[in-house]
Protein backbone atom coordinates (compact mmCIF):
# COMPACT_ATOMS: atom_id res chain seq x y z
CA UNK A 1 0.00 0.00 0.00
CA UNK A 2 1.09 3.15 -0.72
CA UNK A 3 0.86 4.36 3.02
CA UNK A 4 -0.08 3.16 6.12
CA UNK A 5 -3.10 5.42 7.33
CA UNK A 6 -6.67 4.93 7.90
CA UNK A 7 -7.76 6.82 4.74
CA UNK A 8 -4.77 4.87 2.46
CA UNK A 9 -5.92 1.48 4.02
CA UNK A 10 -9.70 2.23 3.36
CA UNK A 11 -8.76 3.45 -0.25
CA UNK A 12 -7.15 -0.20 -0.69
CA UNK A 13 -9.89 -1.54 -0.07
CA UNK A 14 -12.05 0.28 -2.14
CA UNK A 15 -10.33 -0.62 -5.04
CA UNK A 16 -9.86 -4.12 -4.16
CA UNK A 17 -13.82 -4.53 -3.07
CA UNK A 18 -16.01 -1.86 -5.23
CA UNK A 19 -16.47 -2.86 -8.56
CA UNK A 20 -17.75 0.60 -9.68
CA UNK A 21 -14.37 1.97 -8.44
CA UNK A 22 -11.72 2.44 -11.20
CA UNK A 23 -8.53 4.17 -10.96
CA UNK A 24 -6.46 5.70 -13.78
CA UNK A 25 -2.98 3.44 -14.41
CA UNK A 26 -1.01 5.68 -12.40
CA UNK A 27 -3.51 6.11 -9.41
CA UNK A 28 -3.45 2.18 -9.28
CA UNK A 29 0.55 1.86 -8.66
CA UNK A 30 0.62 4.84 -6.51
CA UNK A 31 -2.03 3.10 -4.49
CA UNK A 32 -0.14 -0.29 -4.49
CA UNK A 33 3.65 1.81 -3.82
CA UNK A 34 6.03 -0.57 -3.16
CA UNK A 35 3.83 -3.63 -1.65
CA UNK A 36 6.23 -6.29 -3.83
CA UNK A 37 5.99 -9.86 -4.42
CA UNK A 38 10.12 -9.72 -4.47
CA UNK A 39 11.75 -9.91 -1.10
CA UNK A 40 15.31 -8.47 -2.14
CA UNK A 41 13.83 -6.33 -4.85
CA UNK A 42 10.90 -4.30 -5.98
CA UNK A 43 9.95 -6.46 -9.07
CA UNK A 44 6.22 -6.13 -10.33
CA UNK A 45 6.64 -8.63 -12.71
CA UNK A 46 4.69 -12.22 -12.10
CA UNK A 47 8.12 -14.36 -13.04
CA UNK A 48 9.01 -16.73 -15.31
CA UNK A 49 9.21 -19.84 -13.47
CA UNK A 50 11.22 -22.81 -15.34
CA UNK A 51 13.72 -24.07 -13.34
CA UNK A 52 13.77 -21.46 -10.54
CA UNK A 53 12.39 -21.65 -7.10
CA UNK A 54 11.43 -18.48 -5.64
CA UNK A 55 9.77 -15.12 -6.57
CA UNK A 56 12.87 -13.36 -6.87
CA UNK A 57 14.70 -15.85 -9.07
CA UNK A 58 11.09 -15.54 -10.93
CA UNK A 59 11.21 -12.40 -11.72
CA UNK A 60 15.00 -11.68 -12.86
CA UNK A 61 14.65 -14.85 -15.10
CA UNK A 62 11.43 -13.11 -17.12
CA UNK A 63 13.64 -9.49 -17.59
CA UNK A 64 16.38 -11.79 -18.43
CA UNK A 65 13.99 -14.01 -21.16
CA UNK A 66 12.41 -10.66 -22.23
CA UNK A 67 16.24 -9.11 -22.83
CA UNK A 68 17.96 -12.12 -24.11
CA UNK A 69 14.93 -12.52 -26.58
CA UNK A 70 15.46 -9.33 -27.81
CA UNK A 71 19.04 -10.35 -28.32
CA UNK A 72 20.19 -6.92 -25.54
CA UNK A 73 24.09 -6.34 -25.66
CA UNK A 74 27.00 -4.43 -25.86
CA UNK A 75 26.47 -1.84 -27.83
CA UNK A 76 22.48 -1.39 -27.61
CA UNK A 77 20.75 1.70 -26.78
CA UNK A 78 17.63 -0.32 -25.32
CA UNK A 79 14.09 1.64 -24.31
CA UNK A 80 12.46 0.24 -21.69
CA UNK A 81 8.55 1.23 -21.09
CA UNK A 82 6.84 0.75 -18.14
CA UNK A 83 9.59 0.18 -15.98
CA UNK A 84 8.29 0.40 -12.66
CA UNK A 85 11.37 0.43 -9.76
CA UNK A 86 14.14 0.67 -12.37
CA UNK A 87 15.18 -3.40 -11.17
CA UNK A 88 15.09 -4.69 -14.17
CA UNK A 89 17.71 -1.98 -15.96
CA UNK A 90 19.90 -2.63 -13.12
CA UNK A 91 19.81 -6.22 -13.45
CA UNK A 92 20.21 -5.82 -17.52
CA UNK A 93 22.83 -3.03 -17.20
CA UNK A 94 24.96 -5.70 -15.42
CA UNK A 95 24.35 -8.95 -16.80
CA UNK A 96 23.50 -7.47 -20.47
CA UNK A 97 25.73 -4.74 -20.92
CA UNK A 98 23.93 -2.53 -23.15
CA UNK A 99 25.87 1.20 -24.11
CA UNK A 100 22.44 2.68 -22.84
CA UNK A 101 18.94 2.36 -21.09
CA UNK A 102 16.40 4.65 -21.62
CA UNK A 103 13.04 4.23 -19.67
CA UNK A 104 9.64 6.05 -19.64
CA UNK A 105 7.04 5.80 -16.89
CA UNK A 106 4.38 7.93 -16.32
CA UNK A 107 3.62 7.06 -12.51
CA UNK A 108 5.93 9.37 -10.77
CA UNK A 109 6.21 8.06 -7.81
CA UNK A 110 7.59 5.12 -9.59
CA UNK A 111 10.08 6.96 -11.01
CA UNK A 112 11.21 8.86 -8.35
CA UNK A 113 12.04 5.74 -6.98
CA UNK A 114 13.18 4.13 -9.32
CA UNK A 115 15.72 7.17 -9.90
CA UNK A 116 16.89 6.56 -6.47
CA UNK A 117 17.75 2.90 -7.50
CA UNK A 118 19.59 3.75 -10.17
CA UNK A 119 21.81 6.32 -8.09
CA UNK A 120 22.65 3.93 -5.22
CA UNK A 121 23.35 1.39 -7.81
CA UNK A 122 25.61 4.12 -9.29
CA UNK A 123 24.58 3.32 -12.59
CA UNK A 124 23.51 6.92 -13.31
CA UNK A 125 25.29 7.05 -16.38
CA UNK A 126 24.24 4.16 -17.83
CA UNK A 127 20.29 3.93 -17.28
CA UNK A 128 18.81 7.42 -17.94
CA UNK A 129 14.87 6.81 -16.21
CA UNK A 130 12.16 9.31 -17.46
CA UNK A 131 8.48 10.41 -16.77
CA UNK A 132 6.68 10.10 -20.22
CA UNK A 133 4.32 7.71 -22.20
CA UNK A 134 5.08 4.82 -24.51
CA UNK A 135 1.87 5.78 -26.62
CA UNK A 136 3.68 9.70 -27.02
CA UNK A 137 7.19 8.90 -26.58
CA UNK A 138 9.66 11.77 -26.04
CA UNK A 139 12.02 9.84 -28.41
CA UNK A 140 13.83 10.81 -31.68
CA UNK A 141 13.29 9.08 -34.51
CA UNK A 142 15.00 5.56 -35.32
CA UNK A 143 17.23 6.13 -32.14
CA UNK A 144 16.94 3.35 -30.48
CA UNK A 145 18.10 -0.69 -31.27
CA UNK A 146 15.43 -2.30 -28.85
CA UNK A 147 12.14 -1.05 -27.18
CA UNK A 148 11.14 -4.19 -24.17
CA UNK A 149 7.78 -3.47 -22.05
CA UNK A 150 7.49 -6.04 -19.27
CA UNK A 151 4.19 -6.68 -18.27
CA UNK A 152 2.69 -3.32 -19.00
CA UNK A 153 1.60 -3.04 -22.73
CA UNK A 154 -1.57 -4.27 -22.13
CA UNK A 155 -2.01 -0.65 -19.55
CA UNK A 156 -1.20 1.41 -22.71
CA UNK A 157 -4.23 3.57 -24.28
CA UNK A 158 -3.60 2.09 -26.80
CA UNK A 159 -1.47 -0.45 -27.45
CA UNK A 160 -1.79 0.12 -31.36
CA UNK A 161 -0.42 3.15 -30.39
CA UNK A 162 2.49 2.06 -28.49
CA UNK A 163 3.78 -0.20 -31.10
CA UNK A 164 3.48 2.58 -33.87
CA UNK A 165 5.53 4.72 -31.70
CA UNK A 166 8.03 1.50 -31.34
CA UNK A 167 8.68 1.69 -34.97
CA UNK A 168 9.23 5.29 -35.06
CA UNK A 169 11.81 5.35 -32.60
CA UNK A 170 13.30 2.09 -33.71
CA UNK A 171 16.13 1.69 -36.21
CA UNK A 172 16.10 -0.40 -38.90
CA UNK A 173 16.61 -4.03 -37.90
CA UNK A 174 15.73 -2.52 -34.59
CA UNK A 175 13.76 -5.22 -32.23
CA UNK A 176 10.62 -5.30 -29.75
CA UNK A 177 9.64 -7.42 -27.68
CA UNK A 178 7.40 -7.57 -25.00
CA UNK A 179 5.70 -9.87 -22.20
CA UNK A 180 2.15 -9.19 -22.10
CA UNK A 181 -1.42 -10.05 -20.58
CA UNK A 182 -4.16 -11.20 -23.05
CA UNK A 183 -7.30 -12.62 -22.28
CA UNK A 184 -7.68 -16.52 -23.51
CA UNK A 185 -10.02 -17.49 -26.07
CA UNK A 186 -13.49 -18.23 -25.04
CA UNK A 187 -14.31 -22.14 -24.16
CA UNK A 188 -17.27 -24.09 -25.98
CA UNK A 189 -17.83 -24.96 -22.01
CA UNK A 190 -20.47 -23.03 -20.74
CA UNK A 191 -19.35 -22.94 -17.27
CA UNK A 192 -15.59 -22.73 -17.81
CA UNK A 193 -16.25 -19.33 -20.30
CA UNK A 194 -18.15 -18.26 -16.96
CA UNK A 195 -14.77 -18.24 -15.15
CA UNK A 196 -13.02 -17.02 -18.06
CA UNK A 197 -15.09 -14.03 -18.15
CA UNK A 198 -14.85 -13.63 -13.80
CA UNK A 199 -10.65 -14.11 -14.29
CA UNK A 200 -10.13 -11.57 -17.17
CA UNK A 201 -12.59 -8.69 -15.93
CA UNK A 202 -11.24 -9.06 -12.17
CA UNK A 203 -7.98 -8.85 -13.55
CA UNK A 204 -8.84 -5.83 -16.67
CA UNK A 205 -11.11 -3.86 -14.42
CA UNK A 206 -9.00 -3.65 -11.24
CA UNK A 207 -5.36 -2.92 -13.52
CA UNK A 208 -7.77 -0.64 -15.72
CA UNK A 209 -6.85 -2.13 -19.37
CA UNK A 210 -8.59 -0.36 -21.89
CA UNK A 211 -11.16 -2.59 -23.46
CA UNK A 212 -9.62 -1.73 -26.85
CA UNK A 213 -6.51 -3.96 -25.56
CA UNK A 214 -9.08 -7.29 -25.25
CA UNK A 215 -7.98 -9.45 -27.80
CA UNK A 216 -5.65 -12.78 -28.95
CA UNK A 217 -2.55 -13.76 -30.02
CA UNK A 218 -3.69 -13.55 -33.90
CA UNK A 219 -5.07 -9.77 -33.49
CA UNK A 220 -2.17 -9.28 -31.75
CA UNK A 221 0.05 -10.13 -34.87
CA UNK A 222 -2.30 -8.59 -36.85
CA UNK A 223 -1.97 -5.44 -34.97
CA UNK A 224 1.99 -5.62 -35.11
CA UNK A 225 2.13 -6.79 -39.02
CA UNK A 226 -0.12 -2.95 -39.66
CA UNK A 227 2.62 -0.86 -37.33
CA UNK A 228 5.16 -1.87 -39.88
CA UNK A 229 6.98 -5.04 -37.54
CA UNK A 230 8.23 -8.55 -39.72
CA UNK A 231 9.84 -11.58 -38.07
CA UNK A 232 6.58 -11.33 -35.56
CA UNK A 233 6.47 -14.13 -33.32
CA UNK A 234 4.27 -14.56 -30.07
CA UNK A 235 4.27 -17.39 -27.83
CA UNK A 236 2.00 -18.03 -24.80
CA UNK A 237 4.11 -18.91 -21.54
CA UNK A 238 1.41 -18.84 -19.55
CA UNK A 239 2.20 -22.66 -17.83
CA UNK A 240 5.27 -20.81 -17.16
CA UNK A 241 3.76 -18.06 -15.10
CA UNK A 242 0.46 -18.25 -13.46
CA UNK A 243 0.27 -22.00 -11.77
CA UNK A 244 3.68 -22.02 -10.50
CA UNK A 245 3.44 -18.58 -9.61
CA UNK A 246 0.26 -19.62 -7.48
CA UNK A 247 1.81 -22.81 -6.05
CA UNK A 248 4.71 -20.81 -4.60
CA UNK A 249 2.33 -18.04 -2.88
CA UNK A 250 0.07 -20.71 -1.79
CA UNK A 251 2.98 -22.59 0.17
CA UNK A 252 4.92 -19.43 1.21
CA UNK A 253 2.78 -16.69 2.10
CA UNK A 254 5.38 -13.93 3.22
CA UNK A 255 3.83 -11.51 0.63
CA UNK A 256 -0.41 -12.38 1.93
CA UNK A 257 1.44 -11.51 5.59
CA UNK A 258 1.94 -7.99 4.25
CA UNK A 259 -1.46 -7.15 3.19
CA UNK A 260 -4.26 -5.45 5.39
CA UNK A 261 -6.66 -7.79 7.07
CA UNK A 262 -9.48 -7.92 4.40
CA UNK A 263 -6.74 -7.98 1.60
CA UNK A 264 -5.55 -10.82 3.43
CA UNK A 265 -8.58 -12.94 3.31
CA UNK A 266 -9.20 -12.66 -0.37
CA UNK A 267 -5.59 -13.63 -1.23
CA UNK A 268 -5.99 -16.45 1.02
CA UNK A 269 -9.71 -17.68 -0.40
CA UNK A 270 -7.66 -17.40 -4.17
CA UNK A 271 -4.96 -19.64 -3.10
CA UNK A 272 -7.63 -22.34 -1.64
CA UNK A 273 -8.66 -21.98 -5.54
CA UNK A 274 -7.12 -23.86 -8.00
CA UNK A 275 -4.67 -21.90 -10.08
CA UNK A 276 -6.55 -23.07 -13.25
CA UNK A 277 -9.86 -21.34 -12.17
CA UNK A 278 -8.30 -18.29 -11.06
CA UNK A 279 -6.05 -17.61 -14.03
CA UNK A 280 -8.98 -19.31 -16.56
CA UNK A 281 -9.27 -16.15 -18.19
CA UNK A 282 -5.43 -15.18 -18.59
CA UNK A 283 -3.34 -15.71 -21.16
CA UNK A 284 0.59 -14.57 -21.04
CA UNK A 285 2.84 -13.63 -24.13
CA UNK A 286 6.36 -13.39 -24.93
CA UNK A 287 6.11 -11.27 -28.63
CA UNK A 288 9.07 -10.47 -30.39
CA UNK A 289 9.05 -7.98 -33.75
CA UNK A 290 11.36 -6.36 -36.05
CA UNK A 291 11.50 -3.24 -38.04
CA UNK A 292 12.68 -4.15 -41.68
Amino acid sequence: MSDNTIGGFFEYLNWLFNPFHGLKTTEVYDLIGTTSLTENALYLNLGYWRDVDTIDEASEALALLVAKRGGMGAGDTVLDCGYGFGDQDILWTRIMNPEKIIGLNITRSQVERARMNVAEAGLENAIDLREGSATEMPIDNESIDLVVSVESAFHYRTRDDFFREAFRVLRPGGRLVTADILPMEDSENLFRRLEQWISWNMVAGKFNIPEENYYLIPSYRDKLSIAGFVDIDITSIRDDVYTPLHEYLSGDRTFVGKLPPLPKMLAQSAFNRSADSVYAGLDYILSYAEKP
